[in-house]
């Protein structure tokens, strides 16, 4: 059946019929909505209003100005490249001396940088060495030969050497000023803070024993284990050799929380020992303890490689020496059991190990000598 067909009114056409006699139609047309009037002035705005012109005398400024920075950035570059190739340059001046060697005046040896010798930096004495101390003199001049700049000289991470060379004549003028009480002496301080590591030497800080998962190397040894071995052939040469008679305990062994205090006396002869050492070894022992932060460790390689008092003692010929790398293996025994089961830091532990390495072996040039071993 078809449905018939609806046509909405709106959609028909309406006649109108006027006054006048005759009608007119109209037809509306077909939308759905209603007239609207253009709106030709948006209330949004389009952005921000156009920057204000700029005269040609302005913007000329701008490029000379940034062209000068360009220059001077140029510059600075030019004048490293030349300071690396050691030629001259407006900023760092190079080096005032040619050649750097080693004489002896008197009854020392000096370094001398041409004709000038070398000198304190703070007291602007002359440095003067034993003759005994030829590998130190050495040493420090080829330091002094390696510099390219005066500017160099004056920043003392670039002068290690140096530094503790005059850490060492500072004590020995210090001790030889007989209006210095002797609380207030270099070496009384030097003796206190040393005497701190004694608390918290890494040598003596043990690990707990090691449980069923722990990490072992190729040999079975655990941690614990080496650090134990390695504490007991130290501990046993100073208690035989350096300090007869007295009793050095582990301070950490996994079971207790706090540092435990060494027997008592142990402090006293540790006192009195370092006491009776002199400048060069006061300042060799203070380098090594703050480097390898341990005590047992630095008094082994004084003992190993000083010609002064701290070397009078007997040991085998055929011994095998102390060196510095065995002294910064063991204090640093613990980071490189961890790094080498779980990896190093790049930059970080390889740089902190040579760090320390260069340090204690440092301490052996100054220490040592041709008086004695």
């Amino acid at each position: 059946m078809k449905l018939p067909a609806r046509v909405p009114l709106r959609t028909l056409p309406r006649l109108v019929h006027n006054g006048g006699g005759g009608g007119a139609s109209t037809m509306r047309p077909l939308h759905s909505t209603c007239v609207r009037a253009a709106n030709v002035a948006s209330v949004v705005g389009t952005g921000p209003p156009p920057e204000a012109p700029v005269t040609p005398s302005a913007d000329s400024y701008q490029r000379v100005e940034r062209r000068r920075r360009q220059a001077e950035m140029l510059k600075t570059a030019r004048e490293i490249r030349n300071v690396k190739d050691g030629k001259a340059s407006g900023g760092l001046k190079p080096r005032f001396w040619t050649n750097v060697d080693v004489r002896q005046v008197d009854d020392s040896l000096q370094v001398f940088l041409d004709q000038r010798p070398l000198r304190h930096p703070s007291t602007k004495a002359i440095i003067k060495l034993p003759l005994t101390k030829t590998h130190l003199a050495t040493a420090l001049a080829l330091e002094w030969d390696h510099l390219t700049s005066a500017q160099e000289a004056t920043k003392q991470h670039l002068i290690p050497l140096t530094s503790l060379v005059c850490r060492a004549l500072d004590i020995e003028a210090d001790d030889a000023d007989a209006s210095k009480p002797e609380s207030s002496k270099l070496r009384t301080d030097v003796a206190h803070m040393v005497l701190r590591h004694l608390e918290t030497d890494s040598i003596l800080c043990w690990v707990p024993p090691a449980g069923p998962f722990d990490v072992r190397n190729d040999a079975g040894e655990s941690l614990r284990d080496v650090q134990k071995q390695t504490a007991d052939e130290v501990v046993s040469y100073l208690t035989t050799n350096v300090w007869p008679g007295i009793r050095i305990e582990p301070i950490l062994d996994g079971h207790s929380l706090m540092p435990r205090d060494q027997p008592e006396g142990v402090r006293d002869v540790v006192h009195g020992w370092i006491t009776g050492l002199d400048a060069w070894e006061v300042a060799g022992l203070e380098r090594a303890v703050l480097a390898g932060k341990s005590l047992i460790a630095a008094v082994r390689l004084i003992a190993e490689w000083s010609e002064g008092s701290a070397n009078a003692c007997s040991f085998p010929v055929d011994a095998k020496p102390f060196s510095a790398e065995d002294a910064a293996k063991a204090t640093g025994l613990e980071v490189d059991w961890q790094s080498g089961h779980w990896g190093e830091v790049e930059d970080t532990h390889d740089v902190n190990r040579e760090d320390v390495l260069r340090q204690l072996a440092s301490v052996v040039l100054l220490v040592s000598g041709t008086a004695k071993r």
